[in-house]
């Protein structure tokens, strides 16, 4: 009976939280998925902290903008737990109780409200992606070059981190795709093929163009190529770059930050982590959901 009622709730937990994110995207509720917890986190955004919201589920982690606390969330992202790793990390001025989560597709430092709230995480998030790949049948050894750099967000350097020519109005900011440097136009014409992060060609900066022979022959191929960046990964709906600033964004920047708690998942026999939802009210799914 126990098992019937949990099942139950989890599966009007795992709707309420597709109807959150509205129509667009992946369906969440599958057969043998369960949700372990949510929470807002601190996300290192390429202009600053941004609060989103983050969802943890037995196979898959997701995320996204935060329109309206615990009702409306928007630009969800899906993560398969195997294609997750984790590094701790020492507070930073901007970011207490940081760690940063490595993707093939993109990598990004979080903060939680608490060193208690970091540790969990992390936790919940290893014991769910080491059940995953064993149930799966994966080996638990990852590669590090299979991960995606971690940006330098914009407010690090007013300089390139090549040239040293100052940044304004005509001298844009870009990152390299492959070493996550502040670099201006000029020092990052040439791309470079980097499976992981995209199946056509991304920017990348001279140096780490020089010291590999693919990103010299793609930095030239470019120049005969009139209107090669219709078809780059930067205007490529299916790989969108760092998200940017918006007013809802804004709106809870500085005052949005709320506790995870954890649902009653059992990770194996003698270890059961309790959990309640952030907001009750979150139980049932807006009309207009799905």
């Amino acid at each position: 009976m126990e098992d019937l009622a949990f099942a139950v709730q989890n599966r009007e937990r795992i709707r309420a939280v597709a109807s959150s994110f509205g129509c667009a995207g992946k369906v969440l509720l599958k057969p043998g998925r369960i949700l372990v917890g949510e929470g807002c986190l601190l996300k290192l955004c390429r202009r600053g902290p941004k609060p989103k919201v983050f969802f943890l589920f037995n196979d898959i982690l997701v995320y996204g903008n935060v329109m309206v606390p615990g009702r409306w969330n928007n630009k969800k992202r899906v993560v398969p737990l195997e294609e997750v790793q984790q590094e701790d990390l020492e507070d930073g001025m901007a970011m207490p109780n940081q760690w940063l989560i490595r993707m093939p597709h993109k990598s990004f430092y979080v903060s939680a409200a608490s060193p208690e709230e970091k540790i969990a995480w992390m936790e919940h998030i290893e014991k769910c992606k080491t059940l995953c790949m064993q149930t799966k049948g994966l080996p638990t050894d990852t590669d590090a070059e299979k991960f995606a750099t971690t940006w330098i967000p914009d407010k690090a350097s007013a300089i390139c981190m090549r040239c040293t020519k100052n940044f304004n109005v005509t001298t844009r900011r870009h990152h390299c795709r492959k070493c996550g440097y502040i670099v201006c136009q000029a020092c990052s014409k040439n791309r470079a093929l980097l499976p992981n992060i995209s199946s056509k060609p991304v920017r990348v900066c001279r140096n780490c163009a020089n010291s590999s022979q693919e990103g010299k022959v793609l930095g030239q191929k470019r120049k005969k190529v009139k209107h090669w960046k219709k078809n780059s990964v930067e205007e490529s709906p299916r790989v969108p770059e760092f998200e940017t600033s918006s007013d809802e964004d804004l709106e809870y920047e500085n005052g949005y930050q709320v506790h995870t708690k954890w649902f009653n998942y059992q990770f194996d026999k003698e270890d059961c982590s309790p959990y309640c939802y952030i907001k009750p009210g979150h139980m049932n799914p807006p009309l207009n959901g799905l």
